[in-house]
């Protein structure tokens, strides 16, 4: 039997068969001795062959080869990868400005790994109507800055409705991963856009502001419209692997706009003379905000070991 992995509880799996039902099933243990450096072999997303062991129970024997997947670090394992999920159409990162913050620098990670990974990745502010005026100016300079580097952004609001039906268009017959931080209200979107989910949602800490997590692990959700939802528990960090610190400047698309004027085959645009890319942030070709983000990814790559 054919099907989809739709979620993941550590040592079972839930599975979306082609005839559309769902079993649960368990991991041949080949997996776990091939993929030494994976923590989970088998993630959200991936299309498997199910079958029956001796005592009956649905084993997973065969994964499909990937078209595509993100990762993390390992939370315990800093040499390990963890896959969040794999076959994925497109990136959502959905932030906030306030309540809890959303810092540009988590954006810009995601947005960097969906390039190293050859996703579509767009940036969803949420909570709109919670904004003053003052951070509605702020936002407005955000989504500016997102999509002069070729990241489409917009507002939601899952208490107005704001840009619910846009982001419906979005969804339709896709697999989308939803990413942010716990607390900017994925769930409270996805109840919006597919009634009859009832996706629990938590309440902000009252000391810092910060959501409390609601999703434990990570899953897909079907939807009546067609199309897929990853829900992914809120991640507090967005490991890079897989990217040597020279590659870096690949995958931010207003530094590789640049780059071919430097003046050295080899510049990382750090401290190079001549270097073309420092020169059009200067003259504000693009945004200060996302090379300094480049400059914080090169070097956190810089003092980690090669993969």
């Amino acid at each position: 039997m054919r099907g989809r992995v739709i979620q993941s509880t550590g040592s079972w799996y839930e599975v979306l068969l082609d005839n559309q039902t769902v079993i649960s099933c368990r991991l041949k243990g080949k997996f776990r001795l091939q993929e030494k450096k994976i923590t989970n072999p088998v993630a959200v997303g991936d299309i498997v062959e199910v079958d029956a062991d001796e005592e009956g129970s649905s084993v997973i024997h065969t994964i499909a080869p990937r078209h595509n997947y993100l990762v993390r670090e390992a939370p315990q394992k800093k040499e390990h990868t963890h896959i969040i999920a794999s076959n994925i159409d497109q990136v959502l990162v959905i932030a906030t400005l306030s309540k809890p913050r959303t810092s540009p620098g988590f954006i810009d990670r995601v947005l960097f790994m969906a390039e190293v990974y050859g996703i579509p990745a767009r940036v969803v502010f949420n909570k709109a109507d919670l904004y003053t005026d003052k951070e509605m100016q702020l936002l407005e300079e955000r989504m500016d800055i997102y999509a002069h580097a070729g990241y489409p952004a917009f507002t939601t609001s899952a208490v107005s409705g704001e840009n619910l039906e846009h982001l419906k268009e979005l969804l339709h017959d896709k697999t989308t991963l939803l990413t942010g931080h716990s607390g900017v209200g994925k769930s409270s979107l996805i109840n919006a856009i597919q009634p009859g989910l009832e996706l629990r949602t938590g309440a902000l800490s009252a000391t810092h502001e910060k959501g409390q997590h609601t999703t434990t692990f990570a899953r897909m959700l079907p939807l009546s419209m067609g199309g897929f939802i990853v829900d992914t528990p809120g991640i507090k960090e967005f490991g890079m692997v897989h990217v040597e610190a020279k590659e870096a400047g690949h995958y931010f698309p207003e530094i590789r706009k640049e780059m071919a004027g430097c003046r050295f085959h080899d510049c990382v645009h750090y401290n190079e003379t001549n270097c073309a890319v420092k020169t059009a942030q200067e003259e504000g070709r693009f945004a200060t905000e996302r090379y300094l983000s480049y400059l914080s990814i090169y070097e956190e790559l810089l003092e980690k070991k090669p993969w």
